[in-house]
């Protein structure tokens, strides 16, 4: 039978989206096929099923999402009773039903829906769906007393009306009242009681919102720069000085279209990164000048000007009564409310509540979830030399919103506040440094004329050096300042590597330094050995390699079945190409026996069980291999971007394995997604014991 979870509330305003985006993102963690369920909708677009549908891929058809909508629910439970339209809506519900593991419902908003006693409908159709309920308790405004008792009589409304409470969720409370919060609701409550503090980005509009909403025109500024949080509003009407001593981080600055001076001054605090604003709103449908405008454009390029035509009093009014939301146009809101969801939910512990069985496949969003819950399961510091790229700066921020690491940015430091400031994107608990200028450069000049003075290198020359911000990153890395680095969003590989190679080095029980992709297929993850960095290995380091990946799966939950490819398969071929690969596995059984492998074999052979049954009848590893072992860079780079672009394999890496601390490597036509994956692998790398192999018992 399809588990199913139904997440519902007792009253509007409890900004249950949140959790309704952090109960899909466990359950796509677990499984590859979701369905989504409301019963009942509002006419209009559905802006979390958007989300939703957006951010999961979700192929399901939007007609089969909605039970029916609330006028048609009224009407019909009004002629014929609850009973009718508890009916049809399980009608709906199991069509959905049958064709997904597991099924998200998403219950009744309480706004405006003309029902009469929602919460005990919402308990009906939970028992008659057969669903778990969570019910999700707002605390805006009230009182930590008051929450609590509202808590209390949710959870005892649904047990009552024998709904399976799985926990209670309290959202929106003040941050001061969260902790005593949960912790009377935990010695009162049989069920776990999760508490979630009010997040300010999360109820703040964006400026397209406020665009959106007021009719506003837009005067200068892109999409990234409409795309931010206004977390504040100033109104402009005093002189300059008066007026930049009230600019708060993320305000949108609200001033009459004809005070140029404020404009100017806002966005040049702006571009000093004193604070970053959100953006301009002008009143009164008056615009400065075109030549303060081309200045204003210099000053903070993409951030936001728009104008509207009423006063600024009636805009104040509107302004206030915006509230942000989620949807598919604001995914940054989606990164916090995950990070949020998940800093205060014992998810482990949710999901297997929920108990829902893990599927058998392994898609490429299971794997990417997979990464970010290891990583945050032991927080470390990663890095980046990058720091004044955007797309590192981009990733920085998921990875920021979400909590997967600590983060260190290298780079100019005014360079970057700006370029994060245009981008809207707040580094406050990130490390800045800049090695040029860093207290750190004179102790790290001396260690790496030390480590290299076999080489004749001086203090004088490791001092200029170090200035370089691959090899500032790597000597972090190597004295425990980091725990890991990622480079080469806009460096060369052997830009990136050459530091690792030089000051920290290979582990005692790797002879040379390798790489693997995880290939993320549709129905399952390979592992692709080594596709980046030795060109032509010899039986001995091909044997390493085989070892080293098997041991980067078995971390990573790919239970490790090794394949040393080759052209021909078993015996049927002969030549020094193929008896590397022969000698290359003899090396491995006699060394790891406990390992499953087999060589030489061809990749059809090592992933098709039918080709397998006739070329390697009995093999445990023909037809099922997961680590492929290429047997030279050319082969292995070329099928790991032929498999990327003809069968849309999503390829996480390079991943470099054999070094003592981690470092790895970004194509340089790294997304954005691809930098958040290999941050989070690499803070997991750091998280394993500097020496031994790791191979599943």
């Amino acid at each position: 039978m399809t588990r199913s979870v139904y997440v519902t509330g007792i009253d509007r305003g409890d900004g249950r989206q949140v959790v309704e985006l952090g109960v899909m993102e466990l359950l796509t963690r677990q499984v590859d096929r979701v369905g989504v369920f409301r019963p009942l909708v509002h006419d209009g677009p559905d802006r979390l099923f958007d989300l939703l549908r957006t951010r999961y891929r979700l192929s399901q058809d939007a007609s089969t999402v909605y039970g029916m909508d609330y006028h048609e629910a009224s009407a019909l439970q009004a002629e014929r009773g609850t009973d009718e339209l508890v009916s049809q809506l399980v009608d709906r519900f199991h069509a959905v039903a049958r064709d997904y593991e597991v099924v998200l419902v998403l219950g009744t908003d309480f706004a405006a829906t003309q029902l009469p006693d929602e919460l005990a409908l919402n308990a009906r159709l939970a028992n008659e769906f057969g669903a778990s309920v969570i019910p999700v308790v707002g605390g805006k405004g009230q009182s930590a007393e008051s929450v609590r008792s509202e808590a209390r009589n949710a959870f005892r409304a649904y047990d009552g009306l024998g709904c399976d409470v799985l926990a209670m969720i309290v959202n929106r409370v003040a941050g001061e009242d969260r902790e005593v919060i949960a912790e009377r609701l935990t010695a009162r409550l049989p069920v776990p009681c999760y508490v979630l503090p009010d997040e300010p980005a999360l109820a703040a509009p964006t400026v397209a919102q406020i665009k959106h909403a007021l009719g506003a025109s837009v005067v200068l500024g892109d999409d990234a720069g409409l795309a931010r949080d206004a977390l504040d509003f100033v109104f402009g009407g005093a002189m300059l000085p008066n007026f930049l001593n009230a600019l708060t981080p993320g305000c949108l600055v609200v001033t009459p279209g004809d005070r140029a001076d404020l404009v100017v001054g806002a966005l040049a605090a702006h571009s000093a990164g004193t604070p970053p604003i959100a953006g301009v709103l002008l009143t009164l449908n008056e615009r400065p000048s075109d030549e303060i405008l081309t200045l204003a454009a210099r000053l903070a390029p993409g951030t936001p000007v728009i104008s509207v035509a009423g006063n600024s009093f009636p805009t104040a009014t509107e302004l206030f009564a915006l509230e942000g939301k989620l949807n598919a146009a604001t995914p940054r809101k989606a990164e916090t409310a995950l990070g949020l969801f998940e800093r205060h939910v014992d998810t482990a512990d949710l999901l297997k509540r929920v108990s829902v069985a893990r599927s058998g496949r392994v898609t490429p969003m299971m794997f990417e979830h997979e990464l970010i819950e290891q990583a945050r399961a032991d927080r470390r510091r990663v890095v980046l030399p990058e720091g004044t790229e955007e797309r590192v700066l981009r990733a920085a921020d998921v990875l920021l919103r979400r909590d997967v690491c600590d983060l260190t940015l290298l780079g100019d430091v005014e360079v970057i506040r700006k370029k994060a400031a245009d981008l809207g994107i707040a580094l406050a608990d990130t490390q800045l440094i800049d090695p040029a200028t860093s207290e750190l450069r004179d102790a790290f000049a001396e260690k790496y004329a030390a480590l290299r003075a076999h080489k004749g290198v001086t203090v004088e020359l490791a001092y200029d050096v170090v200035s370089d911000v691959n090899y500032f990153g790597t000597l972090m890395v190597q004295e425990g300042l980091a725990d890991g680095m990622v480079s080469g969003s806009v460096h060369s590989t052997a830009a990136t590597i050459r530091p690792a190679f030089e000051i920290i080095k290979t582990k005692p029980d790797a002879s040379i330094v390798s790489s693997v992709f995880f290939m993320c297929l549709a129905d399952k993850v390979l592992v692709y050995g080594d596709c980046a960095v030795n060109p032509d290995p010899d039986a001995e380091q091909l044997a390493d390699i085989a070892v080293q990946s098997a041991a980067t799966a078995a971390r990573f939950g790919v239970e490790p079945r090794i394949a040393m490819l080759s052209y021909s398969t078993g015996t049927s071929g002969s030549g020094a190409d193929v008896d590397k690969v022969r000698e290359a596995t003899k090396l491995v059984r006699e060394a790891h026996p406990e390992l499953r492998i087999e060589g030489p074999i061809q990749y059809d052979a090592a992933v098709e069980p039918s080709v397998a049954a006739t070329k390697l009848p009995g093999s445990e590893v023909a037809g099922q291999a997961t680590v492929l072992i290429f047997p030279d860079l050319n082969t292995g780079n070329n099928t790991y971007k032929a498999v990327q672009r003809s069968a849309g394999a999503v390829a996480v890496g390079p991943v470099l394995q054999g070094l003592r601390k981690p470092v790895n490597d970004l194509s340089r036509g790294a997304l954005v997604s691809d930098i958040v994956n290999t941050v989070a692998i690499t803070a997991i790398q750091s998280q394993v014991p500097a020496q031994g192999q790791e191979f599943p018992a």
